[in-house]
């Protein structure tokens, strides 16, 4: 009878120590992809920012290089301008 409730104990233990690293598992599963997911967000707002940044600096410069044209192109017409007058 002693040896049956050392035996019942046992196999109730094991029991338990499957069920634990079943949830363990599971709950590990569930961080993973947790992480992975937080993971994405951070790179997506890091392309966003770059993105971002080098969509400015072209603006930036593009806008300075046509304000450069057009001042080149307004000092050429002027001195076309004093050389066709009388």
């Amino acid at each position: 009878m002693k040896n049956l409730r050392v035996l019942t104990g046992v196999v109730f233990s094991l029991a338990l120590a499957v069920a634990g690293s079943a949830q363990t598992a599971t709950q590990d599963m569930k961080n993973a992809g947790s992480e992975t997911k937080e993971a994405a967000k951070d790179a997506g707002s890091g392309v966003v920012k770059g993105t971002k940044k080098a969509g400015r600096a072209v603006k930036r410069t593009t806008k300075k290089g046509v304000n450069k044209v057009a001042s080149g192109t307004e000092k050429g017409a002027e001195k076309m301008k004093e050389k066709t007058q009388p």
